[in-house]
């Protein structure tokens, strides 16, 4: 069994001096982490999340604390760091980092409690303790990441979508006629979303007549073609009739 109080109690004496003797150890020369910031609040709420982590994970030797309960607490930790600003914007390889650096010091202090403490400790339960410690951070570092990417493919689907609707504005230009200026490349998805758009920004705005502007569309394949169609098509069907603008000679 790897739980033991005085261990548990050793560590949690040490918390805040485990958090200062990290954030001296941080490389604050990389800019492009938040490590690097001199904001005193940007510290301050850095250390303090260090803090917590240590918090949570010396009960892993809590005595009274079962691996559910260690784990559950540990979870939500992990939920707010990855979502943490400071973080997001940090490089995933500069936070792995002080992750391996958190998990040395926590080797070298089970090696200084078991020095300085009037028990013989056997090499097998050191060993044991060591292994609990690495086979925890792995946990906590495999389930950082898997949120952090989570967290980062959820943004970035939500920035792509704003683009997209951003890229296909519909702009009044009197109570009845709209102009849909179209710029750049269209594929497949960025195609569907302006049919959508469109559908939805004609019947908000009630308009009876949309000029499509493809002067700003270098290529159009047969499938972009079709799309273009169906949404004059689809726009006729709301009562909307469509006049396209601006098509170049190689498009025609």
């Amino acid at each position: 069994m790897h739980r033991n109080s005085e261990l548990y109690s050793f560590l949690l004496e040490r918390t805040h001096l485990l958090t200062e003797q990290w954030y001296d150890s941080v490389d604050k020369t990389n800019p492009s982490g938040v490590y690097s910031s001199q904001d005193p609040e940007v510290i301050k709420s850095l250390k303090k999340k260090n803090y917590e982590f240590h918090l949570r994970l010396c009960k892993m030797f809590d005595e009274s604390s079962s691996d559910a309960e260690f784990l559950s607490s540990f979870n939500e930790w992990i939920y707010s760091a990855s979502r943490d600003e400071g973080h997001k914007h940090t490089p995933i390889y500069l936070i792995l980092k002080e992750f391996f650096n958190n998990q040395e010091q926590y080797l070298n202090f089970v090696q200084a409690f078991v020095e300085m403490s009037n028990e013989a400790y056997s090499l097998a339960t050191i060993n044991r303790w060591n292994r609990k410690i690495v086979e925890n951070f792995s946990y906590v570092i495999t389930a950082f990441t898997k949120q952090s990417h989570k967290y980062a493919e959820k943004c970035l689907a939500t920035q792509k979508q704003l683009i997209h609707e951003l890229s296909s504005p519909l702009i009044s230009l009197n109570e009845t006629l709209a102009l849909l200026p179209l710029v750049g490349e269209i594929d497949e998805d960025r195609a569907k979303l302006i049919i959508e758009n469109t559908l939805q920004q004609c019947v908000n705005l009630r308009v009876t007549h949309i000029l499509v502007d493809l002067s700003g569309v270098l290529t159009v394949n047969e499938m972009v073609a079709h799309q273009l169609f169906q949404l004059i098509q689809s726009l006729k069907l709301i009562g909307v009739k469509s006049t396209l603008s601006g098509i170049r000679p190689e498009i025609a």
